[in-house]
């Protein structure tokens, strides 16, 4: 009998030590990605000013999202800054790359992490949109550009609020995660319109030279 219990009891301390050390792993998983979503929050809301980009990035290929390089960068020749002088692109893949190693490692499906990289990499876009308008005299209006802003705003906010569902409450993010993904892209094509159609609008002849000459004046 005593060996029964001293049995029982050795397994049942052992299921418990490796409960509670998958459950400070899990804790420290989710503080890493909780840390790394703030680091890359932290480079958009860090963008500062728009200047020139350097002859070698302005021949790497334009393309949205999954390329070199943001559209509106592009389309204009421009890099976008942080207060240190960093660029603005770079830091924010940097910030994506380790937050999809860590939320990956906490277990994150990769489709949570595409809507959220793409929401800060929609709201980097939109910073630099709004920078330019600034330059050249708000020729967007502040009705489209609030508009545009809020847009964005509230798809970022989505994705965040996504990832951080699937980090939290995994189970319950599953049974919401096609109707919530549904809802995001929907979203993110009406943000996509309203951002093509305001760089078309900053790209007209009179605003690229307004632009060039507010930026070569520039101190």
């Amino acid at each position: 009998m005593d060996l029964a219990y001293t049995t029982g009891g050795g397994i049942i301390g052992a299921a418990v030590t490796t409960y509670l050390a998958r459950n400070h792993e899990r804790r420290r998983l989710r503080a890493e990605v909780q840390q790394q979503l703030h680091r890359v929050g932290a480079v958009r809301d860090g963008v500062c000013d728009i200047v020139p980009s350097p002859v070698a990035d302005r021949r790497r290929p334009v393309q949205y999202m999954v390329g070199e390089r943001l559209l509106a960068t592009g389309e204009f020749g421009l890099s976008a800054l942080l207060d240190d002088g960093t660029d603005a692109e770079r830091a924010l893949r940097a910030a994506l790359e380790d937050l999809i190693v860590a939320a990956l490692s906490a277990g994150i499906p990769r489709r949570v992490l595409d809507f959220a990289g793409g929401g800060e990499e929609r709201a980097l876009q939109c910073e630099v949109i709004r920078l330019i308008d600034l330059r050249i005299g708000g020729v967007l209006g502040d009705e489209n550009l609030d508009a545009l802003m809020d847009a964005c705003d509230d798809y970022r906010e989505a994705t965040v609020q996504l990832l951080l569902q699937a980090l939290w409450h995994p189970w319950q993010n599953r049974l919401r995660m096609r109707a919530r993904i549904r809802t995001l892209r929907g979203q993110v094509a009406a943000l996509h319109r309203r951002q093509e159609t305001a760089i078309a609008f900053l790209a007209r002849p009179e605003h690229t030279r307004a632009l060039a000459q507010r930026i070569a004046s520039a101190p």
